[in-house]
C-alpha cells in the first residue's frame, strides 16, 4: 500500500474544511432577483397610494376647481381706481361685492380709455359732483329739488358723502355717468347705484365742489378727468 506524503494529506484535509465559493453569474442573478423585488414593492406602493388619494379628493378637487376659478376672477380684478382730475387724484375702493356687474362695466370702460378728457359738468355744492357722459340738464335739476328734503329722510352708511355711483336710469344705454356725492344723502338709492368709495382725495372733491357754476350748475372753468387708473392694491 502506497503511503501518502504529508503535504498532499495537509492539502485534501484544508480542502475539506474550507467553505465553498459562490460562482459570480450565481451572484448576479441573486442580485437582479432582488433588485426587481424591491422595483415591483416599490411600483406597487405607489400605484395604490395615488389611487387612493384620487378617489378621496375627486369631490373636493371639483368643488375647488369651480369655486377657485370664479373666487380668482373676483379678486384678480383691480379693487381700486384712481382718477387723475385737472385739480389732483381721487382715489376710490371698488364695491366688487356689493356692484359686481357695476364694477366690471366701470373697470372695462377704463380699460378703453373711455374717461380720458371727459369733464365733471355738473357741480352741486353740498350734494353731488357728476362726471363722465352727459345727457341733459333734467337729472341735476331734479337732483336739486329732492335734495331739499334730505334733512327729514333717514340716511344709512350707502348714502354717506365721497360715494361712488352711476345713474340708475341709464344702465341700458351705452353711456355712463359717474357721481360723487359730497353730502349724505338719504335718498341715494332712488338715483344711482352705488359701487364704491373714495377713500383718499376728499380735499380734491371738496375743491372741485367750490368751483364757481351758473345757474344750471355747469362749472365756468373746465375740470377734467385726464385719466383713471386701475389697481389691485393702494
Amino acid at each position: 500500500m502506497a503511503r501518502i506524503k504529508p503535504q498532499t494529506l495537509l492539502l485534501q484535509s484544508k480542502k475539506k474544511k474550507g467553505p465553498s465559493r459562490v460562482s459570480v453569474p450565481v451572484m448576479i442573478l441573486y442580485c437582479i432577483f432582488i433588485g426587481l423585488a424591491v422595483f415591483s414593492l416599490f411600483v406597487t406602493y405607489r400605484h395604490w397610494s395615488r389611487r387612493s388619494v384620487e378617489q378621496t379628493g375627486t369631490g373636493l378637487a371639483n368643488f375647488e376647481d369651480t369655486d377657485a376659478a370664479v373666487d380668482s376672477k373676483k379678486y384678480d380684478l383691480p379693487g381700486y381706481a384712481i382718477l387723475n382730475t385737472s385739480k389732483g387724484d381721487i382715489v376710490v375702493e371698488l364695491f366688487k361685492d356689493g356692484a359686481p356687474e357695476i364694477v366690471d362695466k366701470f373697470l372695462d370702460l377704463c380699460q378703453k380709455g373711455h374717461f380720458r378728457g371727459m369733464p365733471f359738468h355738473h357741480v352741486i355744492k353740498h350734494y353731488v359732483i357728476q362726471g363722465g357722459d352727459f345727457q341733459g340738464l333734467g337729472a341735476a335739476e331734479d337732483w336739486t329739488s329732492r335734495g331739499k328734503l334730505r334733512g327729514k329722510l333717514v340716511t344709512s352708511p350707502k348714502h354717506e358723502a365721497f360715494m361712488l355711483g352711476t345713474s340708475k336710469s341709464k344702465q341700458d344705454s351705452k353711456k355712463f355717468e359717474l357721481f360723487i356725492t359730497t353730502a349724505p344723502i338719504p335718498d341715494l338709492n332712488d338715483k344711482i347705484i352705488v359701487f364704491g368709495r373714495v377713500i383718499k382725495g376728499e380735499d380734491v372733491v371738496q375743491e372741485i365742489e367750490e368751483v364757481d357754476t351758473d345757474e344750471l350748475y355747469r362749472p365756468k372753468s373746465n375740470i377734467l378727468i385726464f385719466d383713471v387708473i386701475l389697481k389691485r392694491e393702494v
